[in-house]
Formats: structure tokens, C-alpha cells, sequence
């Protein structure tokens, strides 16, 4: 089953004025299956190497004689971070000739592939940070919300199968993956890490309560955070800061990513774990906030809005220091205004407010709030910022 994914076009056109095309994201999204796709589309001749297989290694051993062979191909380069040494050398093969489409890039590691051809590629690449499936590119939305949409395990019929898949997706990541991408850690740490940030899900960072259950020093949290963060297993959301006359939180808010994996740590097995779960509005907020920010434009940036007094948005989604949209997440049917976000309204001035409820529905709460369903609130307003 192919599904159609909605960066296809942007790569396709950053392909046809780049020379050196990036897509990062975390491990099992679909980057190789798209870059495959892409090399079909663009029209080019293509080779494609995997850097964690010996045999593709072995084959651009000589890489300069290598790129010198394919210099009118597009060269995929699968696990680029694995071998950072390459990227003084794509650099020096791109000056020789510099035309679009010459490489595809593909990453699992954000840290050391950006900050290595940041060194070596600045000017001649271009990046994407591809996600798991959003629900603008599939059919079911319930199963989507219950288990995510990593490409393996969301087309997997049998719903206790897809949730073994994650089980044993996450015991890969802390246990291979992170230390192999440089995590020196004990991997149980960083379980135990996962599984706490998991029921701290879509609340205030607290280190010091993290480094205390941790047995860890605040310094190593940060530190382990950074790197998680980057590859893509978390995020955390700033709070908005205007020039506000308010009280106004500091720290972020974390949030597992994935919401299967985020599942997963939760020990949530079955649709029935799901609905009766104690975390479940903080799951339904948590994948809103991943959705909408997946299809979030460039110019736009998101945040959280909380003052000291207890007035709270959601997400709030922005452009240059002005607020544009505030929206609150409820899992219920009947939603209300409540007096917090009604002030957080009035504090950020914005026009359009929205309500983002877990049954596709759109009508007026008030003039200038909408309650809407997930997948509405994507397709109308986000799609056409």
C-alpha cells in the first residue's frame, strides 16, 4: 500500500534548485521509502547506499573515484551521520559540478548531521525534517491516534501486533540506536528517562524532579534531553514570551513525540487501555500539538502561553512576535470557554481561536472562537496559512 506523502512536492522542488537535498527524521518515518519515490520522479539516473550496510561502505571506500563515476547521478546517502567524513568530499564533488538533484541525504541524528555539513555544505543543501505519517495522509484516524504513524507498524493489520512493533521499536532505540548515534549512557537510563517524560507528558520540564527519580546530575538531564530531542524521540515546547505586562512561565513543555511510542512507555495496550487510561487528555493534547506542527509553515512558530496566575493556552501559533491563532485541546464533546482561556485570549489580542476536539466537527463557540475536529483544523486553517 503506497500513501502519498505531503512533502513529496516541496522535496521534489527543492531537488530540481538544489544540488544537495537533506531529509532528517527519526528512524522508520519512510525517509528511505521517499527518497526511493523521489529518485524515480526526478528523472535522473540514481545509486543508493546505506552507510550502516558493510557492503554499500565498502563500495564508496574511494569515495572521490566513487562520485567521480556518478557525477551526472543522483547518489542517496542512507544513515549520513555514520560516516560524517564524507561531507568535505560531497563538498568538493559539488563544486565540480554544481547542478540540481546530485544528492539525497538521509538522517537519523539531527546533531551530527547538521553540525557536520553545516561545515561542509553550507549554501548547497537544503533540509526537510520528515515525520511519521500525519493524519492528513491516511485513512484511519482511530488507529492513527492509538498508535501512531510510523509507515511499518500503522499499515500492520492486527492492532496487538502494531503495539508489539512499538515495544520492540522503543527497546531498539535506547538499547542500539542512541548509544550507536553517540548516546553514552546506560540504555536503561534512558528508559527510564523515556518512561518518566511519558507521565510527565505535555506538563512544565522539571529537572530537578527529573535528576532526582533519575539518580542522575541535573547537567547529565539537560544533556540527555539535548540528545533525545534530537533524535526526534521528544519535544519541547517554549512558552510565548511578548512584551506582555504578565507574570509569565519559563520552562518548556516536553512531549513524547510519537504518540504510540508515548503509549508504549505508558504501558497502553489496546483501544480499551486507550479510553480508560488516566493520560488520555494529555495523549489527545500531545498528539494535536505533534499533527498540527508537522504541517506548520516556515515563517510560523508555535508555543504554549502560561502565566503565573493560571491562565493557559494550549498553542499559540505565531509569525515575527505577532500572536495569530490561540488554541485550547479538550477531549470531551461538549466543549465550554473557560475563564483561563477566555484571558489568555484577551492577553494575546488574537482574532482566530479555535477549540480542537477529538470528533470532526466545526461550529462557532463565539464570534471569534471555532471548535473544531483535528482533522478539519489541519486541512482548512494549518494547510492554508
Amino acid at each position: 500500500m503506497e500513501i502519498q506523502r505531503l512533502k513529496e512536492e516541496r522535496l521534489l522542488k527543492s531537488l530540481a534548485h538544489f544540488p544537495c537535498v537533506g531529509i532528517l527524521g527519526p528512524r522508520q518515518c519512510g525517509k528511505t521509502t521517499l527518497s526511493k519515490l523521489l529518485m524515480t520522479k526526478a528523472g535522473k539516473q540514481s545509486v543508493y547506499l546505506d552507510m550502516e550496510s558493510e557492503r554499500d561502505r565498502a563500495a564508496i571506500s574511494s569515495p572521490e573515484l566513487f562520485l567521480d563515476q556518478h557525477m551526472d547521478d543522483c547518489v542517496v546517502l542512507d544513515e549520513i551521520q555514520i560516516k560524517p567524513d564524507l561531507f568535505p568530499i560531497l563538498r568538493s564533488s559539488i563544486d565540480k559540478n554544481r547542478v540540481p538533484g546530485r544528492f539525497i541525504l538521509l538522517g537519523s541524528s539531527s546533531p551530527q548531521l547538521l553540525r557536520k555539513s553545516n561545515e561542509s555544505l553550507a549554501g548547497r543543501v537544503s533540509y526537510h525534517e520528515l515525520s511519521p505519517f500525519n493524519l492528513l495522509e491516511i485513512d484511519k484516524p482511530l488507529q492513527h491516534r492509538l498508535t501512531g504513524g510510523y509507515p511499518e507498524c500503522y499499515l500492520l493489520d492486527d492492532v496487538e501486533v502494531s503495539f508489539e512493533w512499538l515495544s520492540n521499536y522503543v527497546a531498539s532505540y535506547t538499547e542500539r540506536e542512541l548509544p550507536a548515534l553517540g548516546l553514552n549512557t546506560n540504555p536503561q537510563k534512558i528508559r527510564k528517562l523515556l518512561t518518566m517524560l511519558a507521565h510527565v507528558h505535555g506538563q512544565l520540564l522539571n529537572i530537578e524532579q527529573l535528576s532526582g527519580s533519575l539518580g542522575a546530575s541535573a547537567t547529565s538531564v539537560r544533556n540527555y534531553l539535548d540528545f533525545i530531542e534530537n533524535a526526534f524521540l521528544i519535544r519541547r515546547l517554549a512558552p510565548f514570551h511578548a512584551n506582555l505586562k504578565k507574570r509569565l512561565v519559563k520552562s518548556p513543555k516536553a512531549y513524547i513525540r510519537g504518540v504510540g511510542v508515548l503509549h508504549q512507555l505508558l504501558g497502553i495496550n489496546s483501544r480499551q487501555d486507550y479510553e480508560f487510561s488516566p493520560s488520555l487528555g494529555a495523549s489527545w493534547e500531545g498528539y494535536v500539538i505533534e499533527q498540527v506542527l508537522q504541517l506548520l509553515p516556515s515563517p510560523y512558530q508555535a508555543y504554549f502561553y502560561r502565566t503565573h496566575q493560571g491562565t493557559e493556552c494550549d498553542l499559540v501559533i505565531v509569525k515575527g512576535a505577532k500572536p495569530l491563532l490561540s488554541i485550547e485541546v479538550k477531549y470531551t464533546a461538549a466543549p465550554k470557554m473557560t475563564k483561563s482561556f477566555t484571558t489568555a485570549i484577551n492577553d494575546l489580542e488574537t482574532k482566530r481561536n479555535f477549540i480542537i476536539v477529538p470528533r470532526e466537527e466545526d461550529f462557532p463557540l463565539r464570534e471569534d472562537v471555532q471548535v473544531m475536529g483535528l482533522e478539519t483544523f489541519l486541512r482548512v486553517v494549518i494547510t492554508n496559512l
